[in-house]
Parts: C-alpha cells; structure tokens; sequence
C-alpha cells in the first residue's frame, strides 16, 4: 500500500507507514494520572499510579519500538498505560526524534537526555532512586540498552535497578544470523526491513542496502574482532533445526564501509560493547520470539551479560512474532502469546 502511494507521488512510504501506526486518543484512565511534559526538551508521557502508595515507586522509562522510523506516544499508549497498572509503577514513555529526519545519534540523545532528567528529578515523581528501570521494545529496546552502557559507569546518579529488552535489535553486523534466514520473510518484520530501517537510522537512507544484507560493509579484520560476540556459534543448537544457510564470504567493499562505519560503535549497536561496560550493567530482562529476524540479537546479548557476571531473566515466545507487545489491545486484535510477554515483562517488574 505504502509502496503505490509512493509510486503515485501521494506520500513517502514512510509518512504512510506512521499514519497507519499512529494510534487513537484514548479517554481518561480511572487509574492513573497522565500527563504530557518535556524532559530536557524531550516530549515525555508521565503515567502515575492514583492509589496511594506506602513508599516511592518503581520508575520505568520507556522507549518505544518501530524501527527508529515509526511509533509515538500515542502508538504505546496501552502498551504504557498496562504496565504502570498492573506493576503499580510510574511509567515515562519518550518521544524520541525519529529518522529518516533525524539521524543517528538524535533518538540515543533525546532517550538519554530523557532519563537523566528523571534521574536527578527522582523525587518529584514519587520514584525510588533504587528502582529506576529502562525498558523498550526492537528498537526502543536498543536505545535501552545503549542508554544502560552509557550509565553504567556513572558515580553521580543512582544507577538502574535493571534493563528491559523486548526483541531487542542490538548489532548491524551480520544480517545472516540463523534467525535472518529462518524468518526472513516472517512479518512484522521482515529481514530486508530491519536493514533497510537501520539504514534509515544511521545515514537518514537506505542505500547500500544490498551490500549490508551481503555482508560485504565490514572489513575482514573487524569481522574476526567482532566473532568472539556475533556468531552462529555462540547461538545454542536449538535454535537451529529450522535450518541455517553457512554464509558465503562476500567481498569486502571500502566505499560501503565508509558510508555505514558508525555500525561499529556501541550506542548503536550495544552488542559490540566491550566486557568492561557489559560487566557493569544491571539486572537484565530479555524477550525473545522465535518467528523474529532479531531474536538472535537477544540470544547473543544474553549470552554476553551472563558471561559477564549479569543475572538475565530470558522469556522465549516459541510462538511470537516480532512486534507482538506492540499489538496488544491494538484496534480490537489481540494475540495471547503478546498478553503472555507483556505479563511476563509486569512478573519480572514486581520482583525488583
């Protein structure tokens, strides 16, 4: 659809795609006071519990998923609104500025520029210093994870109680992971899409498209550095009955390369962190789906914070699908493998 709008000159397929997204004004909630502010000049949507509560509550910041390109306040509402009811917590979901307009680094600026405002502001939402969480969804759960490395060394705030990371996109190094192939034509995301909107993120376009599907944007020798963290072999056995092509070694193209270079740096891509930071971060959630291009991002995150010493909690949908959470209560439709995950998510939220 998006693509015949295109075509006829109406509209961009990615206007289209957020017009789709965008989500209904819903009423008042008898529950929860809500509100619109700015953080640092950031928009935020503050959800807070009305019952009274005995001490401060659980703070979750929350980015949204929708491949930096798509998504808004107003497209999680329900996703938010549940998770501050049903954990009594309050919730700050962030609009971050999305790309194609606004490349990288603005959505990692804006989510971290976000959470430190609620950091040193703790007490005016009735939060406990000690229970602060981030936690996003595909690509929200990539600016958690970046925004959890880069406070992960920082004395002069209270540091994060945990991370939350649902199908979390987290590397742009190989799109030729198990999962890749496996699901490659699996909607909602599809194996072309997730390069084509990492793309979109970096450089504000998509060429080159083709060549960083191939592999041939990373030079050999950063290709071995990098094996030690992104690799099928440090994917369990499992994961693998449905089939996995080996990749052949494509050429390396330097022109590529210089365009997408930025691939390799940690607040894009929090997989390629180095041990010194993963060692320090917080107690970590990680949601999976097995019918999901990404799922494996998640499995070799997982893999790196338990070597690292990181208490992971990992909930597996075998029967989700990327983008799952996303729909839950979304127009009438509901899946109840996303109610699972969602619940799972609120489960892990009542233990801190």
């Amino acid at each position: 659809q998006g693509r015949i709008l295109e075509k006829t000159g109406l509209c961009s397929q990615i206007t289209f795609g957020r017009y789709v997204r965008q989500g209904r004004k819903l009423g008042e909630d008898p529950k929860l006071f809500i509100q619109d502010l700015q953080f640092n000049k950031v928009p935020v949507r503050v959800y807070q519990p009305k019952a009274t509560s005995d001490g401060r509550r659980r703070g979750i910041i929350f980015f949204h998923g929708g491949g930096w390109v798509f998504g808004s306040l107003d497209t999680y509402e329900k996703v938010c609104r549940y998770l501050s009811r049903e954990s009594e917590s309050v919730v700050v979901s962030v609009q971050y500025r999305l790309a194609p307009e606004h490349k990288y680094p603005a959505a990692y600026e804006d989510c971290l520029n976000a959470t430190l405002h609620l950091m040193r502001n703790l007490e005016h939402y009735g939060v406990d210093p000690a229970r602060v969480i981030v936690c996003g969804d595909s690509a929200g759960g990539n600016l958690a994870a970046a925004v959890s490395q880069t406070l992960a060394g920082r004395s002069d705030l209270p540091k994060l109680r945990a991370q939350i990371l649902i199908y979390p996109g987290l590397q742009a190094l190989d799109f030729n992971l198990p999962s890749y192939h496996q699901n490659r034509g699996v909607p909602l995301l599809f194996r072309e899409r997730a390069a084509f909107f990492a793309l979109q993120y970096l450089n504000g376009h998509a060429l080159h498209m083709h060549e960083v599907l191939e592999g041939s944007h990373i030079p050999p020798d950063m290709r071995l550095k990098y094996r030690k963290w992104v690799s099928p072999d440090n994917i369990p056995e499992e994961f693998k009955v449905r089939g996995v092509k080996p990749l052949m070694p494509t050429d390396f193209i330097a022109e590529v390369y210089e365009t997408v270079k930025r691939f390799c740096e940690p607040n894009l891509c929090p997989l390629l962190a180095e041990d010194a930071v993963v060692h320090q971060l917080p107690e970590s959630f990680i949601l999976t789906c097995e019918y999901d291009v990404l799922r494996d991002d998640g499995l070799l995150y997982k893999k790196r914070l338990e070597d690292n010493g990181v208490r992971v909690t990992w909930y597996h949908l075998e029967d989700g699908f990327h983008g799952i959470i996303s729909l839950y209560d979304y127009c009438g439709f509901s899946f109840p493998s996303g109610k699972r995950g969602l619940d799972s998510v609120v489960n892990f939220l009542k233990s801190l």
